[in-house]
C-alpha cells in the first residue's frame, strides 16, 4: 500500500490537492483504482495538517502520513524540540512511539533512541519516515513496550512515556491511572530500568492530582504554543524528595518563560484598583496556578483575590499580554450602550458573572477590531469594564 502511495503521479496528485475541500474531492472519480480512495484522501488531509505543525515532515519527499487523528495528537516540532532539551545522556526509550516526532528530536540529543509502538501501521510508517529523514540512531521495535523493557538488560538514561486515555473514558476529568500504560502502577518497575522518567500528559490533567498519583516528581513543564497549553511534562528522578519546580514556557511570536515552585510562598502579595497598565498571564502561566505569586514576583497589584488580572503604573516585561488601560467604566446599561452597541470589540471575561457570548448578544457587540475590553470584578467587588489598547 505504501509503495503505491509513493508513486510519483500519486504524490503529485496529493500535493496538487493539499488544500482542496476533501469532501468535494471524495465525490470525484478515483484516478488510482489500485489505491483505496479513503487512504489517498487521508494522505491529503493528514499532510495538510502537518504544514505548520510538522514542517520538516511536510517538506520532505517520500513521507507517509498516518490517520489524521495521529497527526492531531502528535507533538509539534516546537514542543518535541523542547522535550529534547530536557533529556541528556546516551540512551532513551520511548514506550509510546506514535508518529515518531519526539524520537526524531530525541535522536538529535542522545546517541541511541529506542522507539516502541504497539500499533503495527504506525510502527511501519515511523520506521519508513525515519529513513527518509536520514535518522540512523533510532531502533524501531514493534509490539508491547512493557515486554521489550522487561526483557532488556540495558540501563537507560531516560524513559519517555506519552500515555493515552482509555477509549471508554469520557469527560474532561481523568487520572493517570485511567491511561494506557498505567504509569502510577508501573513506576516501581520503570525505576528498575532508569533513574529518569519524562512523562507527557494532556493539558486537561490536574497538576496537583497528578503529583499525588506519582512519586519522585522533580520538575513540571507546562508548554504552550501561541498561548494555548499543548503539553504537561513531568520529570521524575528516582528517590528525589526535594521541592518540585514548575516551568511555564510559551512559544509564540516572542518566547516567554516563568519559573516557580509548587506551593511557593507569596510574601509581597497586594491588591489594587486598575492603573495605567493591565497584565493578563499567558495560558501556561495560568496553568501553574501561581496567581498570587505573579503579584509578588512582578510587583504588580492584583485586581481582586479571584480576578487573575494585574496592574501597574510602570510598564514591565511580563509573560503574557499587556494592555494600556484607556478607560474604566462601571457595568451599567448607560455605559455599555454608549461604548459597545453595534461596535467591534475583543472581549475577555475574568471573574465575571456573564459569558462573552451572553455579553455580545445582550449588548449587540460585534467581534474583532483593534479594541480590547475586560469585563471583570475589582477590589471592591464592583463589576467593571476596562477599555484597553494592546501593547
Amino acid at each position: 500500500m505504501y509503495n503505491s502511495i509513493l508513486q510519483k503521479e500519486v504524490q503529485e496528485f496529493i500535493n496538487t490537492h493539499l488544500f482542496d475541500d476533501v469532501r468535494l474531492l471524495a465525490l470525484k472519480k478515483n484516478l488510482f483504482p489500485t489505491i483505496d480512495y479513503k487512504v489517498l484522501l487521508n494522505q491529503i488531509v493528514a499532510k495538510s495538517k502537518s504544514k505548520d505543525k510538522l514542517p520538516t515532515w511536510f517538506s520532505t519527499e517520500g513521507i507517509i502520513f498516518p490517520e489524521k487523528v495521529s497527526i492531531e495528537q502528535t507533538s509539534s516540532e516546537k514542543t518535541a524540540e523542547f522535550k529534547a532539551s530536557i533529556v541528556s545522556g546516551e540512551r532513551l526509550i520511548d514506550l509510546t512511539g506514535g508518529f515518531g516526532v519526539d524520537d526524531y528530536y530525541f535522536a538529535k540529543t542522545l546517541k541511541n533512541v529506542v522507539y516502541c509502538e504497539i500499533n503495527d501501521d504506525l510502527f511501519k510508517i515511523a520506521k519508513h519516515n525515519a529513513e527518509k529523514l536520514g535518522v540512523q540512531n533510532i531502533t524501531h521495535v514493534s509490539g508491547d513496550s512493557f515486554d521489550y523493557l522487561q526483557n532488556s538488560n540495558q540501563h537507560l538514561d531516560w524513559i519517555y512515556i506519552d500515555p493515552s486515555r482509555r477509549n471508554a473514558l469520557k469527560g474532561k476529568v481523568f487520572l493517570l491511572a485511567d491511561c494506557i500504560p498505567n504509569v502510577p502502577e508501573l513506576l516501581d518497575f520503570y525505576f528498575t530500568k532508569s533513574n529518569q522518567i519524562l512523562l507527557k500528559v494532556a493539558p486537561l490533567l490536574d497538576i496537583t492530582s497528578a503529583v499525588r498519583e506519582l512519586k519522585f516528581v522533580k520538575k513540571i513543564h507546562i508548554v504552550s504554543v501561541d498561548n494555548e497549553v499543548k503539553e504537561l511534562l513531568f520529570s521524575l528522578e528516582k528517590n528525589y524528595k526535594g521541592t518540585i519546580a514548575i516551568h511555564a514556557v510559551d512559544f509564540g511570536k516572542k518566547q516567554s518563560h516563568f519559573e516557580a515552585t509548587l506551593e511557593e510562598e507569596t510574601p509581597d502579595l497586594h491588591f489594587g484598583l486598575p492603573k495605567k497598565y493591565l497584565y493578563e498571564p499567558n495560558s501556561s502561566v495560568m496553568k501553574t496556578g501561581s496567581f498570587d505569586l505573579i503579584s509578588s514576583r512582578f510587583k504588580l497589584a492584583k485586581l481582586n483575590p479571584n480576578t487573575h488580572l494585574y496592574t501597574s503604573d510602570e510598564l514591565i516585561e511580563f509573560p503574557g499580554r499587556i494592555f494600556k488601560v484607556d478607560e474604566k467604566i462601571t457595568y451599567t446599561k448607560e455605559h455599555l450602550k454608549h461604548h459597545f452597541q453595534n461596535q467591534k470589540w475583543n472581549i475577555t471575561t475574568r471573574n465575571f458573572t456573564e459569558t462573552v457570548e451572553n455579553i455580545r448578544k445582550k449588548w449587540k457587540i460585534k467581534d474583532g477590531g483593534t479594541r480590547y475590553s475586560f469585563f471583570t470584578t475589582d477590589l471592591n467587588n464592583q463589576k467593571i469594564v476596562l477599555l484597553c489598547t494592546k501593547i
